[in-house]
């Protein structure tokens, strides 16, 4: 059975039990290109692909969320013209996307410290995440220039302005009110982290939001995870006994 037919849930996979919340690091665009002779470009279009592909899965699968980590704070470092050219391609994306998502139902996010981006690119993110605010099928929320310890920075900010200023007292400072102020607020932690490429690491992504989360791994670069990868990455998950710390 190849991916492309792979449109209804497979059935050795558990309805009941599959992650209500899936996290992404898509790594391996570069790479991917490089093997075959191609631009790193070349492996960012195909990424883009890729990634349509698993979103509309989710949905297809009834998968409640999706969230990615398309460009960290510390990529900015890369070589000026793959970062422009990424900019380039999030906003032509946006643009040309923008309907057939309402139209599936999916309700865009996006979370890191989107100041720093370009006019243009901030416009097409607003307008993308007011079109599609009532939307239900998918939460689809994609982190750029994101970078979790200054998220964590920012909160512990926040809170102590606020404590300065007398809107809290230090005693009413726990876990649920810092979550409040993460990016995040609001959305379900997730439940499942996959890492493409054969990096195991978190890269500064989602630190706090998965304190809990089962990782997992795959060599397979991610212009080519398909739906037979993520069904893999699914049974995987279904066989992790969840005990959040208790026996």
């Amino acid at each position: 059975m190849t991916a492309k037919l792979l449109q209804t849930l497979p059935p050795d996979l558990d309805r009941q039990r599959l992650p209500k919340h899936v996290a992404v690091i898509m790594d391996g665009n570069g790479r991917w290109a490089k093997q075959k002779g191609m631009p790193r470009i070349a492996g960012h279009r195909q990424g883009v692909d890729a990634l349509k592909d698993l979103l509309r899965c989710c949905k297809d699968w009834g998968i409640e969320a999706l969230t990615v980590y398309a460009f960290s704070t510390e990529n900015w470092s890369r070589p000026a013209q793959e970062v422009d050219f990424l900019m380039v391609l999030f906003e032509r994306m946006l643009r040309r996307e923008l309907d057939e998502m309402c139209s599936e139902g999916v309700r865009i996010s996006f979370v890191g410290d989107l100041d720093s981006l370009s006019n243009s690119l901030r416009a097409e993110i607003e307008r993308s995440q007011i079109a599609t605010a009532n939307n239900q099928a998918i939460h689809f929320t994609v982190a750029i220039n994101y970078g979790s310890r200054r998220e964590i920075v920012k909160v512990c900010r926040q809170i102590a302005e606020a404590t300065q200023s007398g809107e809290i007292k230090p005693e009413d400072i726990d876990e649920n009110l810092f979550e409040q102020h993460l990016y995040t607020a609001g959305t379900h932690n997730p439940d499942l982290l996959i890492r493409t490429s054969g990096e195991m690491r978190l890269s500064n992504f989602l630190l706090w939001q998965m304190a809990y989360t089962e990782m997992y791994f795959t060599n397979t670069l991610w212009p080519d995870f398909d739906r037979r990868e993520f069904h893999r990455a699914l049974m995987d998950y279904q066989e992790r006994d969840r005990r959040f710390g208790k026996v």
